[in-house]
């Protein structure tokens, strides 16, 4: 990563995690469509409405996923193999006790906060269940996150992808089992993802116990270490605060969407809510592309900074903000192009409201996605400069408190879904040129603090 050209690593780094996401995603659309081939009323819906809400609990603890790859990555930058094992081993044991935090969180408040939200009747029921047994495995997620934090850390991010296939496989073989043959349905689907989040931490555990590089797992070496704790603390913490908050927006979004649906569903129906949730997932193919290059901004910069290379750090600018834009692009036009086919698959009976929610939202969110995607990778370029807490700011600002205005200020004017999913690209844009200022004006205060850092790099070059 630190010396010679970088488009192109930055570009084969990022396609295996954007693989590894897309097959995430992939499997988590095979969830709502498996859930909704149950045949049971607001399947689909009820899965849609618990995202937010899990987000919320999930995002506070895996937050600190993000410090594990920061300071690991800055650590080898250095070249401190002590201080890499350490902060390996001491991320582990975060994650088991985040887990089983975020665990008992979720069994304790999921249901009282679907009904704020305003799920009611069968939907808050089906929701209810699928939120019980999910948090169930909440610390195999979150050993599985970390554990691939350290791996992308390293820059090895294909065998999250190897193993993430593998396992995507069985929850989508599982799936099948538990709602076509047993008869289940969003508890079959909720069931299988607690299965193969399992496999995950084993077969990712197995693996690093083998591995011959400093991020090597020792049994004997697994003990809290306190500088380590603080490390990944400062840099992940924000992070968890930005996700929890972010999520909480949505949330209030999500509550609008579904007075909406009580509105226009008087009879107890969920159209408005089943549209949102099958646009929304299949929006989130487009996010999980674009964030593969916000992970890779994160790493490249944190290694760059540990090394002092802050002239070169310019070049990691543009070749993720190039890179990002064409995943961006080709995505958008993607889902464009083919939203009657790939709605087809959630939307089973062709409900008119149905339909007309989801195209409502491609067309407002998806035709400027670039946006969101140089709001994330400047996001991750602050992250990789130590200023994890300024971008944490900046996020607050530009997205979740223009969003609540938006919701509080604006939206009664105009009471219709057009004008909630307006919120969205405007915050991004404000938000991605803020940050893209900030961090130029990072980078250049750090070069002046090191001048021997702003000297050219003979072996810099793009391409």
């Amino acid at each position: 990563m630190l010396e010679g050209p970088l488009l192109g690593k930055v570009f084969l780094f990022a396609l295996p995690l954007m693989a590894t996401n897309l097959l995430q995603m992939l499997y988590n659309a095979a969830d709502m469509i498996i859930a909704g081939m149950s045949g049971v009323d607001g399947a689909i819906g009820s899965i849609g409405t618990c995202g937010a809400m899990i987000n919320l609990i999930l995002n506070i603890f895996s937050g600190f996923a993000i410090g594990t790859n920061v300071v690991v990555a800055r650590n080898i930058g250095r070249g401190d193999e002590e201080a890499t094992r350490r902060a390996v081993h001491t991320s582990l044991i975060m994650a088991v006790v985040f887990g089983a935090i975020c665990m008992g969180l979720g069994l304790l408040i999921s249901r009282p906060l679907l009904r704020t939200l305003g799920d009611q009747g069968h939907i808050l029921d089906l929701a209810s269940l699928y939120t019980r047994i999910y948090f169930c495995g909440a610390p195999f997620l979150a050993v599985s996150n970390y554990m691939i934090a350290i791996f992308r850390a390293k820059g090895d991010t294909r065998t999250p992808l190897f193993i993430l296939t593998a396992t995507g496989l069985l929850n989508v073989g599982l799936n099948l089992f538990f709602v076509l043959v047993l008869g289940m349905s969003v508890d079959g689907v909720a069931w299988a993802t607690v299965l193969a989040n399992v496999m995950n931490v084993v077969a990712l555990g197995f693996v690093m116990l083998r591995d011959t590089s400093w991020c090597r797992l020792e049994w004997k070496r697994l003990k809290p270490d306190r500088p380590s704790v603080r490390d990944i603390l400062r840099d992940g913490l924000p992070a968890g605060v930005q996700g929890a908050l972010f999520s909480l927006s949505n949330m209030l979004i999500q509550s609008t969407i579904i007075g909406i649906n009580n509105t226009a569903c008087p009879d107890g129906g969920s159209a408005v809510i089943d549209g949102n949730a099958a646009a929304t997932n299949l929006e989130g193919f487009a996010y999980v592309a674009t964030n593969s290059v916000y992970q890779a901004s994160v790493t490249f910069t944190s290694q760059h900074h540990g090394a002092k290379k802050y002239k070169r750090i310019g070049t990691v600018m543009r070749c993720c903000y190039f890179v990002t834009a064409m995943i961006a692009i080709a995505c958008g036009a993607i889902l464009l192009t083919f939203r009657h086919p790939l709605l087809g698959l959630y939307i089973h009976d062709g409900n008119p409201l149905s339909l007309e929610t989801a195209y409502t939202r491609f067309y407002v969110m998806v035709i400027p996605y670039v946006l969101l995607a140089f709001m994330e990778v400047g996001s991750g370029i602050l992250r990789g400069l130590g200023k994890s807490t300024l971008s944490t700011v900046i996020s607050l600002l530009g997205s979740c408190v223009f969003r609540l205005i938006w919701i509080w200020v604006i939206f009664p004017l105009w009471p219709t879904l057009t004008m909630v999913y307006l919120s969205y690209p405007i915050s991004w844009g404000l938000t991605a040129l803020t940050h893209f200022t900030v961090s130029m004006v990072v980078r250049r205060r750090y070069m002046r603090m090191y001048p021997e850092a702003a000297e050219p790099d003979p072996e810099e070059d793009i391409g």
